[in-house]
């Protein structure tokens, strides 16, 4: 926001609190979703989402983004993400990842098609305007596709994709107990993968709020390095996809390690990377490790803990990672304002990651 003048870490705090809200939401939308059902959550967080993007295009205070996008746009995400992967863990047994991924490329999507299309807009209107026309995109599109949804595959005398012939591996399909709230989060292992996730997402929204301004301040231009999240979103969809895929065949735990380790190294080699060709390759390393994790964080609570309860389960979860996210984009904006540089806000993502790493490493399965 250069024209209003207001600093890198201002800003960024607008994001961080949307982040914290996001999963707190998330929490609270997986609750009614395992009573109620996906479709009316996801319709009330379409319009709030769709309000939230619009009313941006009124900004003339900073107040104003901490409230328009850090409550209500985030508040419209948090409440659409938690129940709609909830009922794919519920409609898929086998190829559970595989399904979760492709769901949650839809993000990648959103990644790669947004920048170029809100540039567009601003450089034919304005910036407020495109909030505009991007609020009712989001209100239109969802709303619509909410009254399709179903809770589980039992509405409509149907068994879930997989169910009549259940991988019985233990080391794919852990969740072989059903647990309530309560007893989930008296595990150690409910723990463990908070701040596992905790650990791998600190390095996402600090890239997405922060890479471009990074790659502008070393010397490319802002039309440019903008190309660098789309790279992220379309090779996102592959990382999604793709490590879904795999952790159906060798398990989410192993594929956690995987993505952790290369989060770990992307960052490593982010704080080399001087020309623009080193920073696509970091945005293709990135991706992967940020879209396998993000395919995983459904399935995972579902291997470990069933499906009783896996909205509030899977929301909680998420709201660890939406603290890492807030925690990450506020911790590297104010770094930047005090040092000038980015350097130490990657080397604490490189850290964090491989610490995430070993405690997928050391996650044994839950039992009751």
């Amino acid at each position: 926001m250069y024209e209003f003048g207001w600093t890198r870490a201002a800003t960024s705090g607008a994001y961080s609190l949307g982040m914290v809200l996001y999963g707190g939401f998330g929490v609270f939308s997986g609750r009614l979703s395992d009573r109620f059902g996906p479709r009316l959550v996801v319709t009330v967080s379409g319009l709030l989402m769709g309000l939230g993007l619009s009313l941006m295009s009124q900004i003339s205070s900073i107040w104003q983004i901490y409230f328009f996008y850090g409550v209500l746009v985030n508040a419209g995400i948090g409440g659409m993400v938690v129940p709609l992967l909830s009922t794919v863990a519920r409609w898929f047994v086998n190829k559970r990842g595989l399904a979760s991924g492709i769901a949650m490329s839809g993000i990648g999507a959103g990644t790669a098609i947004m920048p170029p299309l809100a540039n567009q807009l601003i450089s034919s209107y304005s910036w407020r305007t495109s909030y505009v026309v991007v609020g009712l995109i989001v209100v239109t599109v969802t709303v619509i596709i909410a009254q399709f949804l179903r809770r589980d595959p039992s509405q409509m005398g149907l068994l879930a994709y997989g169910a009549d012939s259940v991988d019985t591996d233990d080391s794919l399909n852990w969740g072989t107990h059903e647990f309530s709230l309560q007893e989930a989060t008296r595990t150690r292992q409910f723990w463990i993968i908070c701040v596992m996730f905790f650990c791998g997402a600190l390095g996402i929204q600090t890239v997405i709020v922060h890479i471009v301004n990074h790659a502008t301040d070393i010397g490319i231009s802002a039309a440019t390095a903008a190309t660098i999240l789309s790279v992220v979103g379309v090779v996102g969809i592959g990382g999604r996809i793709g490590m879904g895929s795999i952790a159906d065949r060798i398990g989410s735990r192993r594929v956690m390690i995987i993505v952790l380790t290369l989060m770990s190294a992307s960052f490593l080699w982010l704080l080399l990377a001087n020309e623009l060709w080193m920073l696509y390759l970091f945005a293709v390393a990135f991706a992967v490790a940020y879209g396998g994790q993000s395919a995983l964080l459904s399935p995972i609570a579902a291997e470990f803990f069933g499906l009783r309860v896996h909205g509030v389960i899977f929301g909680l979860i998420l709201f660890a990672v939406g603290i890492a996210e807030a925690t990450g984009s506020l911790v590297a904006g104010r770094i930047f304002d005090i040092s000038g540089s980015y350097y130490w806000a990657f080397m604490l993502c490189a850290i964090l990651g491989m610490a995430g790493a070993v405690l997928s490493i050391l996650l044994k399965a839950a039992r009751k």
